[in-house]
C-alpha cells in the first residue's frame, strides 16, 4: 500500500480561528458568540500540527468568511444563510445584514487571498515532488445542526471526505485504516462529504490529491461547555502525527 510522503503534504486548517477582524454588520453580538463556539473547528490547529509539514490556516473566524464555501451562485448553503459571507444563525435568526459592497470587499480582502495561498502552496510543492496531497483539516459536532445536510444521529468517530478525481482508493485505505487501528469508527462522506483543491487545479491535475478529515468533537472537548479535553487533543495530535510519519 502507498503511504503519504509528509514532504509532499499540506495540512488545509480553515474553520479553527475564532477571529473577527470587523464587526460591522452583524446584528447581535450574543447570537454572534453563540456561533463561533458553535461553529469553530475548535483545537484542529493543535490536532493537526506536524512540525515541518506546510500548513495553510485562515487567520479568521468562518463565520465572517468561510473560505470552504463555494461563490454564492454554486454553493448549496447559501440559501441557508451560510455561504461565505454568513446571514442567518444555525436556528435561522439573522445574524449578519447582507451588504453587497462590504461582502465584496471581504471576497477581495480575505477569501481570494487565502485561496491565493493555498493554490500557490500547492503549485510550489509541485514543482519539487511528484504530487501533492491537500488533508482539509476539520471537526464537527457529535449532534447533527439543524441546517446540516445529512441529519442521521448516528455519526462516526471520524469522516472522510473524498473526491472521484483528487482522492484515489489507496489514500482512502491508508487513512481509513490508520484510524481504525486506534480504534475509531471511520465513514465516507458522512455526514460530510467532498474535499479542497485549488479551482485552477480542480478536475485538471491528477497529481493534485486530497482528503478531508474531520474528527468528532466528542472525542476531545465537551460540547456544552466548550471545555478542551487537553490529553485527547494531544492523543489526536500523536495520530496524525503518526499518519505522516507512516507508522
Amino acid at each position: 500500500m502507498q503511504q503519504i510522503n509528509p514532504q509532499e503534504c499540506i495540512l488545509h486548517i480553515p474553520h479553527s480561528s475564532t477571529n473577527i477582524p470587523d464587526l460591522r454588520y452583524y446584528i447581535n453580538e450574543i447570537a454572534l458568540r453563540h456561533e463561533i463556539n458553535l461553529l469553530t473547528d475548535w483545537s484542529t490547529e493543535k490536532i493537526f500540527h506536524v512540525p515541518d509539514v506546510a500548513e495553510v490556516t485562515a487567520q479568521f473566524s468562518r463565520v465572517f468568511c468561510d473560505v470552504e464555501r463555494l461563490s454564492d451562485d454554486q454553493e448549496p448553503m447559501y440559501t441557508k444563510g451560510m455561504g461565505f459571507y454568513y446571514t442567518l444563525t444555525d436556528s435561522g435568526d439573522p445574524l449578519r445584514k447582507e451588504n453587497v459592497d462590504y461582502k465584496h470587499w471581504i471576497f477581495e480582502n480575505y477569501y481570494n487571498p487565502h485561496h491565493q495561498r493555498l493554490t500557490e502552496t500547492v503549485e510550489m510543492k509541485l514543482k519539487k515532488h511528484k504530487q501533492v496531497v491537500i488533508i482539509d483539516c476539520h471537526s464537527f459536532s457529535s449532534i447533527p445542526l439543524r441546517r446540516e445536510l445529512q441529519q442521521s444521529p448516528k455519526r462516526p468517530d471520524i469522516c472522510l471526505g473524498t473526491d472521484d478525481f483528487h482522492t484515489p482508493p489507496w489514500l482512502i485505505q491508508y487513512v481509513k485504516g490508520h484510524f481504525q487501528k486506534y480504534g475509531y469508527s471511520v465513514a465516507l462522506n458522512k455526514p460530510y462529504s467532498g474535499t479542497i483543491v485549488p479551482l485552477s487545479l480542480y478536475r485538471r491535475d491528477k497529481q493534485v490529491l486530497s482528503i478531508m478529515i474531520e474528527i468528532n468533537k466528542k472525542l476531545y472537548m465537551n460540547e456544552n461547555t466548550f471545555q478542551i479535553f487537553d490529553s485527547s487533543v494531544q492523543k489526536l495530535n500523536t495520530i496524525v502525527k503518526k499518519l505522516l510519519a507512516n507508522l
